[in-house]
């Protein structure tokens, strides 16, 4: 009988490899962050994520916070996430900020403060107009990109288009992705059966983790909480989405035959927009979030959702 395994990006998994096994941590951001040769990280300790927002109703992201220090002694914050929807950029910039503004304390200059990589992986593709699966965000210069203003980095990594056929890729960062990707798919995938699984002892010590032999009752109970949970927020992001491009698409296609073509498909795809993010305030408040938990969600002013909500706001 093949090995059950569980899927590593489901919280309760997630941090079980990562969030108690220094090493293979350590092996995982060496991999995936866009470190030099010679900045590799030699070693971390793990933070508390204080500053990251509680969004009750919905999946509560993997979360894991580091503070590193590499080869060249210089020290640094790494924000890892495992997310299952698109709608991420707006909570990935929130605390990132949060984990590098929080480090200045009273009497402290600002030259104390130690840059901080933001590293997203994704289960959904959020950005269809490119076949590549690694964005790395820096603050640039508009007109010189050359010209890097340091603190704040963002790793965003598509597992759906990750494929392991790169010969470009480093190697220990395939073989992490692909723990990443197949563990925990269908029994297809034949992981018991493919001996390359096992050549680096990180991934088979990472393997041993995942059984869900190595799980309790308990534990996996709360592991299939997990998922359904997931599944639920990502079901309520897509209604929304799809009834706001809808409702938007419709209407400035009525505009557009009065006003031009071209006019109207403008005007639809702004107008979907907004009724996307609308439909999604009032998905969230009719799911108990209140004006405060929305507004950090989805980036609007508190009073931009109570426009929205109109008479259903909370008096």
């Amino acid at each position: 009988m093949p090995t059950r395994y569980l899927d590593p990006k489901v919280g309760l998994v997630f941090k079980r490899v990562f969030g108690e096994h220094e090493h293979l941590l350590r092996s995982f951001l060496n991999a995936l962050l866009p470190l030099p040769d010679d900045g590799q990280i030699e070693s971390l300790e793990y933070l508390t994520p204080e500053q990251v927002p509680e969004l009750p109703g919905l999946y509560k992201n993997s979360i894991v916070d580091v503070k590193c220090k590499d080869q060249r002694g210089r020290t640094f914050i790494v924000e890892m996430q495992m997310l299952w929807s698109t709608s991420f950029e707006q909570r990935i910039l929130f605390s990132a900020s949060q984990a590098y503004v929080k480090q200045l304390h009273a009497g402290h200059s600002y030259a104390s403060l130690q840059p901080v990589y933001a590293l997203a992986l994704t289960s959904q593709v959020f950005d269809r107009e490119t076949a590549e699966y690694y964005h790395h965000y820096q603050i640039v210069r508009q007109h010189e990109p050359r010209r890097v203003l340091e603190g704040l980095e963002f790793v965003f990594i598509e597992l759906p288009k990750f494929t392991p056929q790169s010969r470009t890729d480093k190697r220990m960062l395939v073989k992490w992705l692909r723990f990443m990707s197949e563990v925990g798919e269908s029994p297809a995938k034949g992981v018991d059966a493919d001996a390359s699984w096992r050549e680096d002892p990180d991934i088979a010590q990472a393997l041993e983790l995942v059984e869900a032999a190595a799980f309790t009752e308990q534990e996996l109970e709360a592991y299939h909480i997990q998922i359904d949970k997931a599944r639920i927020e990502l079901t309520v992001l897509e209604d929304a989405e799809a009834k706001g491009k809808a409702e938007g698409l419709a209407e400035g296609e009525a505009l557009g035959i009065a006003k031009g073509k071209a006019e109207g498909e403008a005007l639809g795809i702004a107008k979907g927009k907004a009724e996307e993010k609308a439909e999604i305030v009032r998905t969230m408040h009719a799911n108990g979030l209140g004006v405060a938990q929305i507004s950090q969600f989805t980036g609007l002013t508190g009073q931009q959702v109570l426009d929205i909500l109109g008479a259903d706001a909370p008096r």
